[in-house]
């Protein structure tokens, strides 16, 4: 039952499913479970070093492998399936490349400010989904690190865990939707929360 049941969570399917590594997952609880220290050994990877290549797709699906690698075979690898959310697979690369190019020009004129920039870089990197599974915390883990190379603090993304089953997860969802509808407003105020 991997299936990615709770709101805010991405069904895998029987292909993704078998590509996942350790072999006694049942749930997605133990799912998340099991990659939480592989997901801590990535963030150590990213935020140990400058990376001058954070803005390029190349980078986005190494951080990806970075912090699933012992978790999915396919760690990195953009999605081949349709998901609830997301572009369609053949326009993950383009989608990509496109957000990258636009945040590029937005630090170079400072404009929005930073956080914002930070905050909708997380938002549209979700929205383009390019991975069958942690796409939510691997866009947090970017928006953050693109945070601490600019010279900032890292978010702290309403300050507590942001488990399916929690009011955190439930308010950076309900964010995440205005975001959606185009209003950035609580999105802003769930990151520095």
């Amino acid at each position: 039952m991997i299936h990615g049941a709770d709101p805010g969570t991405t069904r895998l399917d029987p292909h993704e499913i078998a590509g996942l590594i350790p072999t006694h997952i049942a749930n997605r609880g133990q799912l998340d479970e099991w990659e939480l220290s592989n997901i801590l050994d990535g963030e150590r990877w990213a935020f140990s070093r400058r990376h001058d290549d954070l803005l390029k797709p190349a980078f986005i699906r190494e951080l990806h492998r970075q912090m699933f690698a012992r978790t999915s075979r396919w760690a990195g690898q953009y999605r081949l399936t349709e998901k609830n959310i997301g572009v369609a697979p053949t326009e993950i690369a383009t989608a990509l490349q496109n957000l990258c190019a636009d945040v590029r020009v937005q630090i170079i004129f400072g404009m929005p400010e930073l956080d914002e920039i930070a905050a909708r870089f997380s938002h549209r990197l979700v929205a383009i989904h390019p991975f069958a599974n942690g796409n939510g915390r691997h866009s947090r883990t970017m928006a953050d690190l693109l945070l601490v190379q600019q010279g900032s603090t890292r978010f702290s993304w309403g300050a507590g865990d942001l488990a399916p089953d929690g009011d955190v997860r439930q308010r950076y969802l309900q964010a995440l939707r205005s975001a959606d509808n185009g209003d950035f407003g609580p999105l802003l105020a769930f990151v520095r929360n």
